[in-house]
């Protein structure tokens, strides 16, 4: 994993539809265990997308998606983490890197769900 990847505060992940066409979305990304996770919920559309495909690219970028003239995507496979799959893995190392940040979206979203997390993660391998 390069260290632009892993030392970014955003990522763009492009999953892919059916047809082929790629969709990019801004993300918190972290690195751990030489695996790039992300935590989204789990009714979004790139969850849809890498269920129905594992290929992604990544690229570092800033909170609305943009990225860099000179960065380069790097192209890896996902696969989705559920509770019973790692989840928590996940939730710990993205309280590592965004602090009191994720705790906020992790847990305050929670009293608007009554309590439900339908959350995922995804791990990324380039």
């Amino acid at each position: 994993m390069t260290p632009q990847i892993a030392g970014s505060r955003y990522i763009s992940l492009t999953t892919f539809k059916r047809d082929g066409t790629a969709v990019a979305t801004p993300v918190w990304a972290v690195e751990d265990g030489g695996e790039l996770l992300v935590w989204t919920r789990d009714d979004s559309g790139k969850v849809k997308r890498v269920r129905n495909g594992a290929r992604v690219t990544v690229t570092p970028c800033d909170a609305r998606g943009r990225t860099p003239e000179d960065a380069e995507p790097a192209e890896g496979t996902a696969r989705l983490m559920t509770e019973e799959g790692g989840l928590d893995r996940v939730r710990r190392a993205m309280a590592r890197k965004y602090g009191w940040q994720f705790r906020l979206t992790d847990s305050g979203g929670a009293l608007f769900r009554r309590g439900r997390r339908p959350h995922v993660g995804i791990a990324v391998t380039l």
